[in-house]
């Protein structure tokens, strides 16, 4: 049977939606037929930023409220013009996965993970079922509710080779897949992906990030402070494990550099910020593995793909354009997946990832 499911994503970096048709074949997932981008308004954008990297943030119950609508209306918006794009109608899709937007995510302290944009308002507005909420039950199962993304990577990327698979937005996220059926899949949250740069970017450059790399490019690695840095006892943590913008922001940077971070030279912090990223993905890739796929916003970065290549010294880094699915995509597909597996009644978590007690149905059907 063939389908073709939907899949919205508006990950830590909040810097709008990403959607994909997703087609798929007697539930094998064969291409991305379609997608768009759709940046958010740049006040929409700090309010959810603002959110994100405040766990204690005071908002007015009817502003939360009013966030929730106009990120549906975003979701809602990017899936109208998706249709068209494609000429396709909505009838023509089985359902929508959406992420939502996070803006709060605390698993093991109020066990909990909040993510906005009314999925019946999205429903409402586009005529197709919507997928969502995809985090909570996995989260009442005493997993970490994230990284949900590597199943789907397991699906779509397996193969005889260990393979790691790094989702670089805001948060990077491994995958880890043995090149083994019996191999169990691991997946967590790295630590800090585009977040930090992005922030610095936008207080230097008045960019919403730093393209390429190039102001990284600028500057030298400052050693004291990435070993600040790098003294965060959330990257020596075992897995499973995840975080997001509420412990990685730039507070927590200046926090951690004796003197704060107006001492240095603004390209120096940006390369340093850099080759934080860079390390903390590399020093949690076994040594057995053969290629490292990225994907993400980050593998348009050149000079953090530069980084993580010398740095792994050994497997290839490629991005996962090389084989067929364009970076940009991979985590909306993700979602497109999910859904898939929702409406057919398919578990959609890996405890081996997220630490759940057991594999289980994710998120609810609206509309």
């Amino acid at each position: 049977m063939r389908e073709r499911f939907i899949g919205l994503m508006s990950g830590t970096s909040a810097d709008g939606v990403d959607a994909v048709i997703a087609k798929f074949d007697h539930g094998r997932f064969v291409a991305v037929e379609a997608s768009l981008h759709l940046p958010h308004p740049n006040t929409l954008r700090q309010q959810l930023i603002s959110l994100g990297r405040d766990a204690q943030a005071a908002i007015k119950l009817s502003a939360l409220a009013a966030l929730d609508i106009a990120v549906a209306d975003q979701f809602a918006a990017i899936t109208r013009a998706l249709l068209a794009h494609a000429g396709l109608q909505a009838a023509d899709i089985r359902a929508i996965g959406s992420h939502g937007q996070t803006i709060f995510h605390d698993p093991k302290g109020s066990a909990n993970s909040l993510q906005i944009g009314d999925p019946n308002r999205i429903a409402a507005l586009t005529g197709i079922p919507v997928v969502a909420d995809f985090r909570r039950m996995d989260i009442a199962l005493a997993g970490e509710g994230a990284p949900l993304v590597p199943a789907f990577h397991q699906a779509v990327f397996a193969s005889e080779k260990p393979t790691a698979v790094v989702n670089i937005g805001g948060i990077a996220n491994i995958t880890l897949l043995g090149g083994s059926t019996t191999t169990p899949t691991i997946g967590f949250d790295c630590g800090p992906g585009n977040a930090l740069m992005d922030e610095w970017a936008s207080l230097h450059l008045k960019q919403a990030y730093d393209a390429h790399g190039h102001f990284a490019a600028q500057g030298r690695v400052l050693p004291d402070l990435l070993k600040a840095w790098l003294s965060e006892p959330y990257f020596g943590a075992p897995a499973p494990k995840s975080t997001g913008r509420g412990q990685f922001n730039l507070d927590w940077a200046a926090a951690l550099a004796q003197g704060g971070l107006a001492q240095h030279a603004a390209a120096d912090v940006q390369a340093t910020l850099c080759e934080l990223t860079a390390t903390t993905i590399v020093a949690v890739v076994p040594s057995d593995t053969t290629v490292i796929l990225i994907c993400g916003g980050g593998a348009y970065n050149d000079y953090l793909m530069h980084r993580i290549a010398a740095l792994a010294a050994g497997p290839a880094v490629q991005a996962t354009a090389a084989l067929g699915l364009p970076p940009e995509c991979v985590e909306a597909a993700a979602f497109a997946w999910l859904a898939r597996q929702r409406v057919h009644g398919l578990p959609g978590n890996l405890p081996t990832v997220t630490g759940a007690k057991r594999s289980a149905l994710l998120g609810g059907i609206y509309g």
